[in-house]
């Protein structure tokens, strides 16, 4: 079964058998979109998007960012960053996650922004990035990063997403 990316135009494909009583899901206009509808039971299955969060963190003068050893943005650079579970603090995660990536603990403080990434560009469909200050650690590649370091602003590598670029863009001041 393939991974396909519902535009908002299509119900998801991928979605055959309803998760409460395993009848073969139909297409059907809910809500003026096409949605996956239950014909035995009437369940609704409305597609929620991907929210992933994300840090800057600037010290010294320079960015952290981490290279992306897996896809999407295999090679390309990133802000430390991840998905957030069902029921997890966004604050929360995006600590997790920039422990996970750098070895490095933050505190999270204020929202820099929220971001979009359209369907089928990669990454999280909803990306919140904070802005966190280091307070622990020892700088070192983990998780699914294959490096991460702090770079000038004026230096900054190929970055793997709109939104991280957007985000940078953004913080610095360049928008």
């Amino acid at each position: 079964m393939g991974q396909e990316t519902a535009s908002p135009e299509s119900a998801p494909a991928w979605v055959v058998h309803c998760p409460r009583c395993a009848t073969f899901l139909r297409t059907e206009m809910v809500h003026d979109r096409p949605r996956r509808v239950c014909p035995a039971c009437h369940y609704i299955h409305f597609t929620d998007p991907k929210v992933g969060v994300g840090v800057i963190v600037i010290e010294d003068e320079q960015l952290l960012l981490v290279k992306r050893a897996m896809n999407p943005g295999r090679g390309k650079w990133s802000l430390p960053a991840g998905y957030l579970d069902q029921g997890e603090d966004p604050r929360i995660a995006a600590a997790r996650e920039t422990w996970e990536e750098t070895g490095i603990e933050v505190m999270v403080e204020s929202v820099v922004d929220v971001f979009y990434n359209a369907p089928g560009t990669g990454g999280a469909s909803i990306f919140i990035v904070y802005r966190a200050r280091r307070v622990g650690g020892t700088l070192a590649a983990g998780d699914d990063a294959a490096e991460a370091a702090f770079f000038s602003p004026d230096k900054l590598p190929e970055l793997a997403f709109a939104s991280t670029d957007m985000a940078v863009k953004q913080f610095l001041g360049r928008s």
